[in-house]
C-alpha cells in the first residue's frame, strides 16, 4: 500500500468555475450564466484528477458529463441542480458505466439501463461524472478492502472516510464536487458524512423511490439521498425528488429554506440502549449540542429509547441474511460471479448467518416490533438527538476487512450502535457537524424525527448550521 503523510489534509478548492460554492449555489451561478455546465464538468473533473491519487474515492472517472443518453450527451438545463457536476455510488446503475458494488467476486457489466433512484436523481439536472467507491456491497461502516487502497478521509489521510458511501463522501468533503450519491442501509450516509464533516439525511422509507436491492428483503432498510456541505443542499435535494415523485404515504415535505420559529422538545441519549458507551469526545459534542439548543430556546433532555435487547442481535443475522442471499443471487450480477472471493466481513456474515438462519422468522418478527419501542421514546418529543457513532473515527485498518472476523464484528459493533434503528423502524434521521477531535478529524450528531419528519430535522439542522457555521477544509 501507498505511505500517506498520516498529518495530510487533501482538498480541492481553488480559484475556478466551482469556487467555494455548494450545489444550490453553483446552480444558481450557471442559471444566471456566470459559469456554463461544460466549465463546471470540467473544473470538477480537474479537481477529481488533483485529489483522487491520495483519497482514491472514484471507481470510474469518464472524461465528459454522462447524461441519459450515454456519455456523449450534453447537459440538460432543467431542475434545482442543473449542470451541478456530481457522483452516483458504485452500487446503483447508471446506463452504460458497471456497477461493480465494491466486490471482487465478479467482473462488473455495463447497465443496461438507469436504476430507479438514478432517474430520480437525474431529474435534478445534475451532470453525471463517474462512480463512486464503496466497500464489498456496503456492509462497512469504512470503505476498505482486502488486498486494494481504501478510501481516506481528506481531513485526515491515516483515518476513514467512513462507509459504506466514503468514496462520495470524500469526493464532496474535500471539494471536488459540491453533492454525491449515498445511500444507507445501517448508517452509510450518516457514518461517512459525520466521519468527513457533512450534511447527511437519511430519507424516511418510502420519500425516495425504492431500492432495487431492497427488493428481496422482508423489511426494506436500504434509503438513497446524498452527502452534502450544507443543509440548503439535503434540503434542495428532497425537494427536487419530491418534485419528480411524491411519496404516496408520507405527506410532502416542499422545500425547507431555513430554521422555524417553533421551538422544539429534543431528548437525547449518549450511550447506545444496547449497552455500547460512546467515548469522550462523541459524548460532549452530544452535550455542546444540546447547550446549544437550550441556548437558542428548545427544551432539551434525556430520554431512553424503548428497544429490544436482542436488536442487535437480530440486525446482525439480518445483515448475515444479506450477505447470504448475495452468494446465492451473485451470478446475476455477473456470470463469473464467485463468493469465495467476497471479502472476509461478507465471508463472515454469511457463515454467520448459516449458523442461525432458523433464527430468521423471529428476527424479522422483533425487528419489524421495533416500531412500536422506538415510536414510544418520542412520546412527547419532537426530535431525538444522539451520537452517530459511538467512538470518533478509526484510523485506516482498525476496520479492515482483512481483520479476522470475530475480531472485526466486535469492533463495528463497538462503532455503529446508533445509526441501523432508524433503518429498521423507516425513521428518518440526520447527521450533521457538531466538533472536531484534537487532530482536526470531524464529529457528527444525529438528529431522528418520526415517519415523515425531515421538514424539522432540515429546520433543526439550518438553526445550528446558521449559530455556528460548519468547519471548511480549506481554511485548515
Amino acid at each position: 500500500m501507498t505511505n500517506f503523510d498520516e498529518q495530510a489534509i487533501v482538498h480541492a478548492f481553488r480559484d475556478d468555475a466551482l469556487g467555494e460554492h455548494d450545489a444550490v449555489g453553483l446552480a444558481a451561478a450557471i442559471r444566471r450564466g456566470d459559469v456554463s455546465p461544460a466549465e463546471a464538468a470540467r473544473d470538477a473533473g480537474e479537481r477529481v484528477r488533483a485529489v483522487d491519487a491520495r483519497l482514491r474515492a472514484v471507481q470510474v472517472h469518464v472524461d465528459g458529463p454522462v447524461h441519459a443518453d450515454g456519455p456523449s450527451h450534453t447537459a440538460g438545463t432543467g431542475g434545482a441542480f442543473a449542470g451541478v457536476p456530481t457522483f452516483v455510488k458504485d452500487n446503483t446503475d447508471y446506463q452504460g458505466l458497471p456497477t461493480g458494488h465494491g466486490s471482487a467476486a465478479f467482473r462488473p457489466r455495463s447497465a443496461a439501463r438507469h436504476a430507479p433512484f438514478t432517474r430520480q436523481f437525474l431529474s435534478s439536472g445534475v451532470t453525471v461524472l463517474g462512480k463512486t467507491r464503496l466497500p464489498e456491497f456496503g456492509f462497512s461502516p469504512t470503505t476498505e478492502y482486502d488486498g486494494a487502497e481504501p478510501v481516506r478521509n481528506p481531513w485526515h489521510t491515516g483515518y476513514s472516510a467512513g462507509g459504506s458511501s466514503g468514496g462520495s463522501a470524500a469526493l464532496v468533503a474535500a471539494g471536488a464536487v459540491p453533492i454525491a450519491h449515498a445511500n444507507d442501509g445501517g448508517g452509510s450516509i450518516r457514518i461517512p458524512a459525520a466521519c468527513c464533516g457533512l450534511v447527511g439525511l437519511k430519507p424516511s422509507r418510502g420519500r425516495v423511490v425504492g431500492s432495487a436491492l431492497s427488493r428481496p428483503l422482508p423489511i426494506d432498510i436500504i434509503s438513497d439521498g446524498i452527502v452534502s456541505r450544507s443543509v440548503r443542499d439535503a434540503a434542495a435535494f428532497l425537494a427536487a425528488a419530491e418534485s419528480y415523485r411524491r411519496s404516496p404515504e408520507l405527506a410532502p415535505v416542499g422545500l425547507v429554506e431555513g430554521p422555524s420559529e417553533r421551538r422544539l422538545r429534543i431528548g437525547f441519549v449518549l450511550d447506545s440502549p444496547n449497552g455500547v458507551h460512546s467515548d469522550a469526545s462523541t459524548r460532549a459534542a452530544v452535550l455542546e449540542t444540546a447547550a446549544t439548543l437550550e441556548r437558542l430556546g428548545h427544551t432539551v433532555e434525556p430520554v431512553e429509547l424503548g428497544m429490544d435487547p436482542s436488536f442487535t442481535d437480530d440486525f446482525l443475522t439480518y445483515w448475515g441474511m444479506m450477505s447470504f442471499l448475495l452468494g446465492v443471487t451473485g451470478r446475476t450480477l455477473g456470470a463469473d460471479f464467485d463468493r469465495r472471493r467476497m471479502d472476509g466481513l461478507s465471508q463472515g456474515l454469511r457463515e454467520e448467518y448459516l449458523r442461525n438462519w432458523r433464527r430468521t422468522p423471529g428476527v424479522v418478527r422483533r425487528l419489524k416490533r421495533t416500531k412500536e419501542a422506538y415510536a414510544a421514546s418520542f412520546r412527547g418529543l419532537d426530535l431525538v438527538m444522539s451520537p452517530v457513532l459511538a467512538h470518533t473515527t478509526p484510523p485506516i485498518g482498525h476496520l479492515s476487512p482483512a481483520v479476522p472476523y470475530a475480531k472485526l464484528i466486535e469492533r463495528i459493533l463497538a462503532y455503529v450502535a446508533f445509526t441501523p434503528v432508524d433503518n429498521v423502524v423507516g425513521t428518518p434521521s440526520i447527521s450533521v457537524p457538531a466538533a472536531s477531535t484534537t487532530d482536526g478529524l470531524p464529529i457528527g450528531v444525529m438528529f431522528a424525527a418520526r415517519p415523515g419528519g425531515e421538514r424539522k430535522l432540515l429546520e433543526i439542522a439550518f438553526e445550528l448550521e446558521a449559530d455556528r457555521p460548519f468547519r471548511r477544509i480549506q481554511d485548515q
